[in-house]
């Protein structure tokens, strides 16, 4: 996807897969409740129909007065570590 096809879209709505919005929502969910999660597997599949397996970590960011502003989400391709270790 292109960066204009996925800035201001609704991430679990459209792209991730039926089988995973709610539990990917509930991560995002989670650390905008102040509680971060490390290492969460999802499939996600890329434009063409190909799946990509991705480790989630989800971190809570907080302005200075310590306040929850908002959700830092980082997404890692671990899909040719999946393929070789499963050989």
């Amino acid at each position: 996807f292109t960066k204009s096809e996925t800035m201001g879209k609704n991430l679990v709505r459209n792209f991730i897969t039926e089988e995973f919005r709610d539990s990917v929502k509930e991560v995002l969910q989670q650390a905008l409740n102040g509680q971060e999660t490390a290492n969460f597997e999802f499939p996600l599949f890329n434009k063409s129909g190909e799946r990509r397996d991705i480790l989630l970590n989800a971190t809570t960011r907080r302005g200075p007065d310590g306040e929850v502003t908002g959700v830092i989400g980082v997404g890692q391709d671990i899909t040719q570590i999946r393929e070789s270790t499963s050989e």
